[in-house]
């Protein structure tokens, strides 16, 4: 009896997509929370990770309020504003403004506290009435207990040239990149902002999490793709993604999964 040929066994591809309006929500006066994964009183036993990615919140926060001084450990926290103005102060000292185009990270490490509010006239003077929409992404660290960490690098010129960004990334193969660094060396973040004729490919990974952050586009053997959509994909890649009008997405590399 011959052996086996081994491509019989090689993974085979899968592929989840998850409509923005099928997202669990948190309202309340001064926020509206969407949430990809399991969180907060919202928890589904089938829905708590994919890969590395734990979570994949899509929140608006009216302006003047937002969360107040809270802690986090052990995690990758990735901050993405696609609207408005976020001011990001920690109990190590750093305060600042993320604003679109700003990648930002926060390491939390063996503990950190930090506030996120969309105040930003705290620290310009001029008062605003607009909300802030931003998408907030977590992590596994390859290491727990590591110093609390901050990182943000403006990468608008970068996005504005089109293609697929490394925003965020452990990966050797980004380092001298655009990339802000995580300490998750088999995860990386990219983004893009399309126009129409103008497609992108995305990369090929044993775990990707393609999220659509605003207009609509095509994906490959996917269709039609709108504000707030989700694609995951298993063992797959090497899609092609295109913009019917302009587009924002973004996009989680994986090359292990929590406890992998």
């Amino acid at each position: 009896m011959s052996a086996p040929h081994p491509a019989s066994f090689a993974p085979i591809p899968h592929i989840d997509v998850h409509r923005a309006g099928d997202r669990a929500k948190t309202r309340v006066a001064w926020l509206n929370s969407k949430h990809s994964f399991s969180f907060g009183q919202h928890y589904d036993p089938d829905n708590t990770h994919h890969g590395l990615l734990l979570v994949n919140n899509d929140d608006t926060v009216s302006a003047g309020e937002g969360f107040e001084t809270h802690p986090h450990r052990d995690m990758e926290i990735v901050t993405w504003v696609v609207q408005g103005s976020l001011v990001h102060q920690d109990s190590i000292g750093h305060s600042g403004v993320i604003y679109p185009g700003l990648a930002q990270r926060m390491s939390a490490g063996k503990g950190i506290m930090h506030s996120e509010k969309n105040d930003s006239w705290r620290l310009t003077g001029e008062q605003h009435h607009e909300p802030v929409r931003f998408v907030q992404m977590w992590v596994m660290p390859d290491t727990p207990g590591i110093t609390p960490g901050y990182e943000q690098l403006e990468i608008d010129d970068e996005l504005l040239r089109g293609g697929l960004i490394p925003v965020a990334s452990g990966m050797k193969k980004h380092h001298g990149q655009s990339a802000i660094g995580i300490s998750q060396k088999s995860a990386a973040m990219h983004a893009a902002r399309l126009q129409p004729g103008r497609p992108i490919t995305i990369p090929e990974a044993p775990f990707l999490h393609v999220f659509v952050v605003a207009g609509t586009v095509q994906m490959e053997g996917i269709g039609e793709l709108y504000e707030g959509d989700a694609v995951r994909l298993s063992s797959s890649g090497g899609q092609r993604i295109e913009a019917t009008a302009p587009a924002e997405i973004l996009v989680w590399e994986m090359h292990k999964r929590l406890g992998g």
